[in-house]
């Protein structure tokens, strides 16, 4: 989607930005950040970037923004709300650039108690973005949707050229014709929120002080360094960030397979 001398737009936060060990600059592409709030792009941010890049003389020497990244739900287990999307759809418009979002988890963001997104408003707002297939169920792979018959031309031999192309890439295709028979994607993507509720629930009862409030299935609490020692031998989650001297701020995910057994058993071991 780039062309040699583009970068991408992310929030601070994003996923390529933080988490993909440089792949996205491996490639020779330079990420280029704005400021986030709970994880999200903020419009206004995204338009001040924009046009003081467009206003720099000295632009010309400069990485050019080349496209948007987003992710749905966000690196927080934020949701972007459609209106937010409908407005940086706006501006990717204004700047001629395209609109990209990262749908890794985004079963869980369009069946969110809390959104007022859906699948079509995706496709409508977005240039492309991918349905994520390994983190719902899905063996391995994503389903990359071109929403505005937009693909960049010969992408099958770029995708051959850089090693990503499968001899029997059916068994992709397989996977993602299952998971959207009879609603399957949506169904098991809706017992990670329920299990996320289950889980806020515990948490809240028993006194943990949540980061931020998310409405998916990735809960984020404050943890003393302490209890992160007793914890770790019996229970999986992750470091996400320093929070003081003496706590961290520890995530703990639900997903299409998560059981309410696992649950009570967290509970017990709270």
């Amino acid at each position: 989607m780039l062309k040699q001398y583009e970068g991408v737009i992310s929030a601070k936060s994003g996923h390529i930005n933080i988490h993909e060990a440089g792949a996205v600059e491996f490639t020779g592409h330079k990420i280029l950040e704005v400021p986030s709030k709970n994880g999200k792009i903020v419009p206004e941010k995204l338009n001040n970037y924009l046009e003081t890049f467009y206003n720099d003389f000295s632009r010309e020497h400069m990485v050019s923004p080349g496209m948007i990244y987003i992710t749905h739900p966000t690196e927080y287990g934020t949701l972007y709300e459609k209106s937010e999307l409908n407005e940086i759809a706006e501006i990717c418009s204004k700047y001629e650039l395209p609109l990209y979002m990262d749908g890794a988890r985004l079963g869980y963001a369009l069946v969110s108690r809390q959104t007022d997104v859906s699948l079509a408003d995706i496709a409508k707002f977005c240039d492309v973005f991918y349905i994520g297939g390994t983190k719902i169920g899905a063996l391995c792979g994503e389903a990359v949707v071109f929403t505005k018959n937009n693909a960049p031309k010969n992408f099958t031999k770029l995708i051959k050229q850089h090693g990503a192309l499968l001899a029997k890439g059916r068994l992709l295709g397989i996977q993602f014709d299952t998971l959207f028979e009879d609603n399957l994607y949506f169904r098991i993507s809706k017992n990670a929120i329920e299990m996320a509720e289950k889980l806020k629930e515990i948490l809240r009862r028993k006194g943990y002080k949540f980061y931020m409030e998310t409405p998916t299935n990735q809960q984020f609490i404050i943890l003393s360094n302490s209890e992160i020692e007793r914890l770790k031998e019996k229970v999986i989650f992750s470091f996400w960030e320093k929070y003081d001297a003496d706590h961290t701020v520890v995530r703990f995910v639900t997903s299409w397979a998560t059981t309410e057994e696992e649950i009570k058993l967290l509970a017990e071991i709270l």
